[in-house]
């Protein structure tokens, strides 16, 4: 059975991750990306179905852990009544190599850990051929299933039933390295890694990312932790930023809202390239702008609302047999079928962020302009379209009010582009448009007689993506129809604290089940607050937010309130990158938020 989804702590190459349980099994493993197959898949599942498993072989011996400073080399401490030790696991970030160190330190006494491999392939579909390939005193095992091949170095396993098990014991000053290299079948077997040199140059690569963030107030730790995180789920050969490094963990236990998050959706890598231009990172955000202008490049009335790691466009869903689910919520999907949706609001989100790229420095090209006008003509050419929401419903299209204010934000957008930037091109149309929208939601996206927003046209329902009309600009935070939808979503909304999505009882997105707080929208909310002048609510909320996150900094989609557990995939780049907004607003940065007129 895996662990709760909060005890684990991720490895990142920046090309894919590793999750590390807070009992030292390793999880969840992707090589050689994101949305890689898995070779290590008991977290969706159990040790049948893949894991790497190293501790203390004292059933009673006591993790704790930590990051090693600003960097994703997990320490964790072990405790036990023979003596104590430490495991330093990290993935090494030169090179085209896919690698994962795990590095035992006696430090007193001595300690014995278990040590466990079970390697299965594909989804867990592949039984790997494994066989001896190391010396008496250089220890491998070499693993092959298809295409893919994996070599443990440094410590001697016994063939056990399908696994491969042994020891490794360390005493005070021991320093005892495990490896685990993934490779392509058809090739060599790579030599093994010079391990203090791939440590000092991971830990300065990540250091280095670190000492530039540019960020002075309240949640500092967690706001430097948030962007390494953004960073880590960024790919580093092809700058596209996946949405998790997970799929399937379910937003509503043994129930089936599991989704494939290992995918780039414009809207989440848009507000992450805020975030990040925020606090000084133009170079990440000119490779993003690169990475945008390849998958969407073409006919822009074939833009999607997601792609690829590398601007794939075919993402077809399918359900997988071989993976019985995170305590048995089912299905496991992989690719995500909403890559197919039309959701009105992603030009908006693209075209924000864009404009702040381009107020942050980053200069416009002939081309990513030209882009940006293609663009537009394709939002005018949707202009009265309804669409799937924000949330990606499964339910009936509709005019969602959200999505309509974004149509209004990339129209606007533009506008400034000509007017305020001195882009080439006529606005008069957009302009027409941007005010012809604005009419339109103050007569349907707006219930005069209760005094709020709605979620969509023809409701009496808020939705928490409402807070994102006053980030764009559409109104100012102490608008008095946003001041009445804030507290209406506090009458409706909150539970426990924290801030739902939507009603899900309300029948919008065609799905069985609940779900639970979505923590992005919490962190949205305390921006609102902040931003609206009720500091004390904003750092109140503030604080139970960031309390969330688990012993190394991570957050998930999602918080179970009454069990006190995360929920959905992790770690969540939309809850950390609004963490650092929620930060940002905190100290007075408005950002995007900015009213614009």
């Amino acid at each position: 059975m895996p662990a709760p989804i909060e005890d684990y702590a991720l490895l990142s190459d920046c090309r894919t991750a590793a999750l590390v349980s807070r009992e030292g099994s390793i999880d969840w493993f992707c090589p050689p990306r994101y949305d890689a197959a898995s070779v290590f898949g008991a977290l969706l599942g159990d040790e049948d179905h893949g894991r790497w498993m190293l501790r203390p072989a004292d059933p009673h011996a006591t993790p704790t852990r930590r990051y090693d400073g600003d960097t994703f080399t997990l320490v964790t401490r072990w405790e036990s009544v023979d003596g104590v030790a430490e495991v330093h696991e990290f993935m090494p970030i030169d090179g085209d190599r896919t690698d994962i160190v795990r590095r035992v330190v006696g430090v007193s006494g001595e300690v014995v850990f278990d040590h466990e491999l079970v390697v299965r392939f594909d989804y867990a579909r592949a039984l790997p051929w494994v066989r001896q390939i190391g010396e008496d005193d250089s220890p491998a095992l070499l693993a092959i299933a298809g295409p893919g091949a994996l070599v443990v170095r440094g410590a001697r396993l016994r063939a056990v039933d399908h696994r491969h098990r042994g020891t490794v014991t360390v005493e005070a000053g021991d320093e005892i390295d495990v490896t685990l290299t993934w490779f392509a079948s058809h090739l060599p077997t790579p030599p093994p890694i010079d391990v203090a040199a791939e440590r000092a140059s991971t830990e300065t690569f990540w250091n280095d990312f670190a000492e530039t963030i540019e960020h002075h107030g309240p949640h500092h730790e967690e706001v430097v932790r948030s962007l390494l995180v953004l960073r880590a789920l960024t790919h580093r050969d092809t700058g596209g930023i996946v949405a998790a490094a997970t799929t399937s963990l379910p937003e509503d236990f043994g129930g089936s809202r599991n989704w494939d998050y290992r995918y780039v959706w414009l809207r989440d890598a848009s507000l992450t390239l805020e975030a990040l231009l925020e606090h000084g990172f133009t170079r990440i955000a000119f490779r993003w702008r690169r990475w945008l202008l390849r998958a969407v490049a073409g006919d822009p009335a074939d833009v999607q609302i997601m792609y690829g790691i590398a601007g794939e466009r075919e993402l077809p869903e399918s359900e997988l047999d071989s993976l019985p689910g995170y305590e048995d919520s089912s299905p496991v999907r992989l690719g995500n079928g909403a890559y197919t949706q039309f959701q009105g609001d992603v030009i908006g989100e693209v075209m924000v962020a864009l404009e702040a790229a381009r107020n942050a420095g980053v200069d416009e090209s002939d081309f990513s302009w030209a882009l940006q006008k293609a663009l537009l003509d394709q939002v005018v050419e949707w202009f009265d379209r309804p669409d799937c929401g924000i949330w990606e419903i499964r339910g009936e299209e509709t005019m969602f009010t959200h999505s309509r204010a974004m149509v209004w934000a990339a129209l606007d957008r533009g506008v400034r582009a000509v007017e305020d930037a001195g882009l080439p091109g006529d606005a008069s149309e957009w302009r027409r448009l941007r005010d012809q929208v604005r009419e339109e939601i103050d007569a349907n996206g707006y219930d005069a007689a209760r005094g709020h927003f709605v979620q969509h046209y023809g409701s009496t329902e808020v939705d928490a993506s409402l807070l994102l009309l006053s980030q764009v600009g559409f109104c100012a935070h102490d608008d008095p129809r946003m001041l009445g939808t804030v507290a209406e979503m506090e009458r409706t909304l909150m539970r426990d604290g924290f801030l739902m999505r939507y009603r899900t009882g309300s029948g919008v997105d065609g799905l069985p089940g609940d779900e639970h707080p979505f923590l992005a929208c919490t962190f949205w909310l305390v921006e609102q607050y902040a931003s609206s002048g009720r500091l004390d609510d904003a750092n109140a909320l503030m604080d139970r937010a960031c309390a969330v996150a688990n012993d190394v900094g991570l957050l998930s989609e999602e918080y179970d309130v009454g069990a006190d557990r995360h929920a959905g995939n992790t770690p969540q780049a939309l809850s950390h990158l609004a963490l650092v907004r929620a930060a940002d607003a905190l100290v007075g940065h408005t950002g995007r938020a900015a009213l614009r007129t």
